[in-house]
Protein backbone atom coordinates (compact mmCIF):
# COMPACT_ATOMS: atom_id res chain seq x y z
CA UNK A 1 0.00 0.00 0.00
CA UNK A 2 1.43 3.38 -0.96
CA UNK A 3 2.72 5.15 2.15
CA UNK A 4 3.33 8.73 2.92
CA UNK A 5 6.33 9.22 0.75
CA UNK A 6 4.70 7.55 -1.59
CA UNK A 7 1.67 9.67 -1.61
CA UNK A 8 3.78 12.90 -1.43
CA UNK A 9 5.25 11.98 -4.16
CA UNK A 10 2.13 11.81 -6.32
CA UNK A 11 0.84 14.79 -4.88
CA UNK A 12 3.98 16.77 -5.62
CA UNK A 13 3.71 15.59 -9.19
CA UNK A 14 -0.08 15.99 -9.60
CA UNK A 15 0.09 19.49 -8.33
CA UNK A 16 2.63 20.21 -11.06
CA UNK A 17 0.56 19.59 -13.53
CA UNK A 18 -2.24 19.98 -13.15
CA UNK A 19 -3.16 23.12 -10.41
CA UNK A 20 -4.86 25.57 -11.62
CA UNK A 21 -6.67 23.41 -14.73
CA UNK A 22 -10.52 22.84 -15.35
CA UNK A 23 -12.08 19.50 -15.36
CA UNK A 24 -14.10 19.71 -18.04
CA UNK A 25 -15.95 16.06 -17.91
CA UNK A 26 -15.28 12.79 -15.71
CA UNK A 27 -15.75 9.23 -16.85
CA UNK A 28 -16.49 6.74 -14.40
CA UNK A 29 -16.15 3.05 -15.48
CA UNK A 30 -19.45 0.44 -15.08
CA UNK A 31 -17.36 -2.41 -13.08
CA UNK A 32 -18.86 -2.39 -9.66
CA UNK A 33 -16.36 -0.73 -7.27
CA UNK A 34 -15.76 0.69 -3.42
CA UNK A 35 -16.49 4.18 -4.20
CA UNK A 36 -17.30 6.27 -1.28
CA UNK A 37 -18.90 8.64 -3.00
CA UNK A 38 -21.84 7.45 -5.72
CA UNK A 39 -20.43 8.28 -9.06
CA UNK A 40 -23.20 10.12 -9.78
CA UNK A 41 -21.91 12.93 -7.43
CA UNK A 42 -18.62 12.33 -7.92
CA UNK A 43 -19.22 13.12 -11.94
CA UNK A 44 -21.36 16.23 -10.81
CA UNK A 45 -18.72 18.13 -8.14
CA UNK A 46 -15.98 17.41 -10.07
CA UNK A 47 -17.31 18.78 -13.68
CA UNK A 48 -16.04 22.17 -14.73
CA UNK A 49 -14.66 22.93 -11.47
CA UNK A 50 -11.33 24.01 -11.52
CA UNK A 51 -8.47 22.28 -9.07
CA UNK A 52 -6.87 25.04 -6.82
CA UNK A 53 -4.69 23.05 -5.78
CA UNK A 54 -3.64 19.49 -4.73
CA UNK A 55 -2.31 18.31 -1.36
CA UNK A 56 -1.90 14.74 0.85
CA UNK A 57 -4.09 14.38 4.31
CA UNK A 58 -1.78 11.32 5.66
CA UNK A 59 -2.32 8.76 2.58
CA UNK A 60 -5.02 10.82 0.95
CA UNK A 61 -4.77 12.67 -2.40
CA UNK A 62 -6.87 15.76 -1.75
CA UNK A 63 -8.11 17.94 -4.96
CA UNK A 64 -9.62 21.43 -3.43
CA UNK A 65 -12.04 22.78 -6.33
CA UNK A 66 -13.52 25.94 -7.21
CA UNK A 67 -15.60 26.62 -9.84
CA UNK A 68 -14.62 27.29 -12.92
CA UNK A 69 -14.97 31.26 -13.34
CA UNK A 70 -14.38 31.61 -9.60
CA UNK A 71 -11.45 33.69 -8.48
CA UNK A 72 -12.20 33.30 -4.51
CA UNK A 73 -9.34 31.06 -2.27
CA UNK A 74 -11.54 29.06 -0.35
CA UNK A 75 -12.44 25.77 -2.22
CA UNK A 76 -15.92 24.95 -2.40
CA UNK A 77 -15.58 21.12 -2.65
CA UNK A 78 -12.61 18.32 -2.48
CA UNK A 79 -12.26 15.37 -4.26
CA UNK A 80 -10.39 12.75 -2.10
CA UNK A 81 -8.73 9.83 -3.62
CA UNK A 82 -6.80 6.68 -1.63
CA UNK A 83 -5.08 4.65 -3.20
CA UNK A 84 -5.83 1.34 -1.17
CA UNK A 85 -3.04 -1.45 -1.87
CA UNK A 86 -2.27 -0.96 -6.23
CA UNK A 87 -4.33 2.80 -6.97
CA UNK A 88 -2.23 4.62 -9.13
CA UNK A 89 -3.00 8.20 -10.31
CA UNK A 90 -1.92 9.56 -13.61
CA UNK A 91 -1.91 12.57 -15.67
CA UNK A 92 -2.07 10.91 -19.56
CA UNK A 93 -2.45 12.15 -23.12
CA UNK A 94 -5.94 11.60 -24.35
CA UNK A 95 -4.13 9.40 -27.23
CA UNK A 96 -2.40 6.87 -24.69
CA UNK A 97 -3.81 4.07 -24.42
CA UNK A 98 -6.15 3.70 -21.17
CA UNK A 99 -4.50 0.54 -19.60
CA UNK A 100 -7.24 -2.77 -18.06
CA UNK A 101 -8.51 -1.40 -14.54
CA UNK A 102 -8.79 2.30 -15.51
CA UNK A 103 -11.79 3.49 -13.62
CA UNK A 104 -12.09 7.31 -13.46
CA UNK A 105 -10.69 9.36 -16.63
CA UNK A 106 -10.94 12.83 -16.09
CA UNK A 107 -10.74 14.93 -19.30
CA UNK A 108 -8.82 18.34 -18.54
CA UNK A 109 -9.33 21.92 -20.34
CA UNK A 110 -5.40 21.57 -21.09
CA UNK A 111 -5.88 18.69 -23.19
CA UNK A 112 -4.50 16.09 -20.73
CA UNK A 113 -6.36 13.32 -18.52
CA UNK A 114 -6.21 12.33 -15.21
CA UNK A 115 -6.81 9.02 -14.95
CA UNK A 116 -7.53 6.79 -11.66
CA UNK A 117 -6.06 3.05 -11.99
CA UNK A 118 -6.72 0.36 -9.47
CA UNK A 119 -6.37 -3.52 -10.10
CA UNK A 120 -7.41 -4.69 -7.10
CA UNK A 121 -10.48 -2.47 -6.44
CA UNK A 122 -9.30 -1.70 -2.85
CA UNK A 123 -8.82 2.40 -3.73
CA UNK A 124 -11.46 5.27 -2.39
CA UNK A 125 -12.70 7.86 -4.13
CA UNK A 126 -14.85 10.22 -2.66
CA UNK A 127 -16.33 14.18 -2.81
CA UNK A 128 -16.55 16.06 0.03
CA UNK A 129 -18.41 19.34 0.15
CA UNK A 130 -17.99 22.06 1.85
CA UNK A 131 -14.44 21.09 1.72
CA UNK A 132 -14.05 20.14 5.09
CA UNK A 133 -12.12 16.48 5.13
CA UNK A 134 -10.13 14.90 8.07
CA UNK A 135 -8.96 11.84 8.02
CA UNK A 136 -8.13 12.11 11.82
CA UNK A 137 -4.10 11.41 13.48
CA UNK A 138 -1.75 13.84 12.77
CA UNK A 139 0.76 14.70 10.66
CA UNK A 140 3.70 12.99 11.46
CA UNK A 141 6.42 15.36 9.49
CA UNK A 142 4.66 17.91 11.86
CA UNK A 143 3.87 16.73 14.97
CA UNK A 144 5.84 17.78 17.93
CA UNK A 145 8.07 15.93 20.38
CA UNK A 146 5.72 16.47 23.17
CA UNK A 147 2.80 15.30 21.38
CA UNK A 148 4.34 12.52 19.76
CA UNK A 149 5.95 10.78 23.48
CA UNK A 150 2.21 11.58 24.11
CA UNK A 151 0.30 10.22 21.32
CA UNK A 152 2.46 6.87 22.12
CA UNK A 153 3.78 6.38 26.04
CA UNK A 154 2.00 3.98 28.09
CA UNK A 155 -0.06 2.02 25.37
CA UNK A 156 -0.09 -2.03 26.04
CA UNK A 157 0.16 -2.30 22.21
CA UNK A 158 3.50 -3.40 19.90
CA UNK A 159 4.95 0.08 19.26
CA UNK A 160 4.74 -1.29 15.30
CA UNK A 161 0.76 -1.60 15.66
CA UNK A 162 1.04 1.90 17.15
CA UNK A 163 2.57 3.19 14.56
CA UNK A 164 0.42 1.90 11.98
CA UNK A 165 -3.06 3.44 13.87
CA UNK A 166 -3.99 5.98 11.74
CA UNK A 167 -6.23 8.02 14.32
CA UNK A 168 -2.52 8.19 16.20
CA UNK A 169 -0.14 8.95 13.02
CA UNK A 170 -1.27 9.35 9.38
CA UNK A 171 0.49 8.49 6.93
CA UNK A 172 3.12 6.23 8.33
CA UNK A 173 2.81 2.42 7.05
CA UNK A 174 4.53 -1.15 7.28
CA UNK A 175 7.82 -0.03 5.57
CA UNK A 176 8.89 2.84 7.18
CA UNK A 177 7.77 2.35 10.38
CA UNK A 178 10.21 -0.95 10.03
CA UNK A 179 12.80 1.56 8.99
CA UNK A 180 12.52 3.78 11.34
CA UNK A 181 12.27 1.27 14.40
CA UNK A 182 15.82 -0.31 12.97
CA UNK A 183 17.18 3.21 12.84
CA UNK A 184 16.95 3.45 16.60
CA UNK A 185 16.95 -0.09 17.61
CA UNK A 186 13.99 -1.03 18.53
CA UNK A 187 11.84 -4.16 18.28
CA UNK A 188 8.37 -3.86 16.13
CA UNK A 189 6.99 -6.08 18.78
CA UNK A 190 7.78 -4.25 21.91
CA UNK A 191 4.81 -2.86 23.56
CA UNK A 192 5.04 0.87 23.17
CA UNK A 193 4.32 0.74 27.09
CA UNK A 194 8.08 -0.46 27.55
CA UNK A 195 9.98 2.32 25.68
CA UNK A 196 11.69 4.71 27.74
CA UNK A 197 10.48 8.82 27.27
CA UNK A 198 14.23 8.73 25.60
CA UNK A 199 13.24 5.91 23.58
CA UNK A 200 10.00 7.74 21.98
CA UNK A 201 12.21 10.91 21.87
CA UNK A 202 14.53 9.23 19.71
CA UNK A 203 12.20 8.04 17.71
CA UNK A 204 10.72 10.91 16.16
CA UNK A 205 13.87 11.93 14.45
CA UNK A 206 14.18 8.70 12.68
CA UNK A 207 10.44 8.95 11.46
CA UNK A 208 11.09 12.70 10.09
CA UNK A 209 14.57 11.23 8.68
CA UNK A 210 13.17 7.98 6.97
CA UNK A 211 10.30 9.80 5.62
CA UNK A 212 12.45 12.63 4.28
CA UNK A 213 14.67 10.75 2.71
CA UNK A 214 11.82 8.64 0.53
CA UNK A 215 10.10 11.23 -0.18
CA UNK A 216 13.90 12.78 -1.70
CA UNK A 217 14.28 9.40 -3.57
CA UNK A 218 10.06 9.35 -4.57
CA UNK A 219 9.41 6.76 -2.62
CA UNK A 220 9.38 2.78 -2.32
CA UNK A 221 8.60 0.98 -5.71
CA UNK A 222 8.47 -2.58 -4.09
CA UNK A 223 4.50 -3.59 -5.84
CA UNK A 224 2.76 -1.57 -8.03
CA UNK A 225 3.47 2.23 -6.92
CA UNK A 226 4.82 4.94 -9.47
CA UNK A 227 4.44 8.42 -9.18
CA UNK A 228 1.67 10.95 -11.02
CA UNK A 229 4.57 10.59 -14.17
CA UNK A 230 4.70 6.76 -14.29
CA UNK A 231 8.12 6.69 -12.80
CA UNK A 232 9.16 4.17 -9.82
CA UNK A 233 10.51 5.54 -7.01
CA UNK A 234 13.96 4.58 -5.47
CA UNK A 235 13.86 4.27 -2.04
CA UNK A 236 13.58 0.42 -1.75
CA UNK A 237 17.03 0.26 -2.72
CA UNK A 238 18.32 1.74 0.76
CA UNK A 239 16.09 -0.11 3.05
CA UNK A 240 17.78 -1.60 6.13
CA UNK A 241 15.32 -4.24 6.94
CA UNK A 242 12.19 -4.27 5.18
CA UNK A 243 11.30 -7.00 2.69
CA UNK A 244 15.71 -8.58 3.78
CA UNK A 245 13.97 -11.37 5.10
CA UNK A 246 17.60 -13.76 5.65
CA UNK A 247 19.62 -11.31 4.24
CA UNK A 248 22.14 -9.94 6.67
CA UNK A 249 22.12 -6.75 8.66
CA UNK A 250 23.88 -4.12 7.32
CA UNK A 251 25.21 -3.11 10.50
CA UNK A 252 25.96 -6.86 12.18
CA UNK A 253 25.35 -9.54 9.22
CA UNK A 254 22.86 -11.37 11.51
CA UNK A 255 20.33 -12.63 9.26
CA UNK A 256 17.20 -9.75 9.00
CA UNK A 257 13.58 -11.67 10.96
CA UNK A 258 10.10 -11.06 9.83
CA UNK A 259 7.38 -11.80 12.29
CA UNK A 260 4.06 -11.02 11.43
CA UNK A 261 2.25 -8.32 14.38
CA UNK A 262 -1.47 -7.54 14.09
CA UNK A 263 -1.36 -9.67 10.62
CA UNK A 264 1.24 -7.37 8.93
CA UNK A 265 4.57 -8.02 8.38
CA UNK A 266 7.57 -6.98 10.15
CA UNK A 267 11.46 -7.11 9.39
CA UNK A 268 14.10 -6.36 12.25
CA UNK A 269 17.33 -7.35 13.15
CA UNK A 270 17.43 -9.72 16.35
CA UNK A 271 20.78 -8.00 17.41
CA UNK A 272 20.78 -4.63 16.97
CA UNK A 273 17.31 -4.25 17.83
CA UNK A 274 16.19 -4.40 21.17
Amino acid sequence: MPELPEVETIVRGLQSRVAGDRIRSVWIGSRKQPLKSSAKKIVATLTDKRIARVHRMGKHIVFDLLPAEDSAETPAAQWIVHLGMTGRMLVCQPEAEAVKHTHLLASLASGRELRFIDARMFGKLAVNTPATFDPGGVEPLDVDLATFVGLFRGRKTPIKSALLNQKLLRGVGNIYADEALARVGIRPQRLAASISKAGLERLLPAIHAVLREAIELGGSSVSDYVGADGEEGFFQLQHRVYGREGEPCLVCKTPIRRLVIAGRSSHYCPKCQK
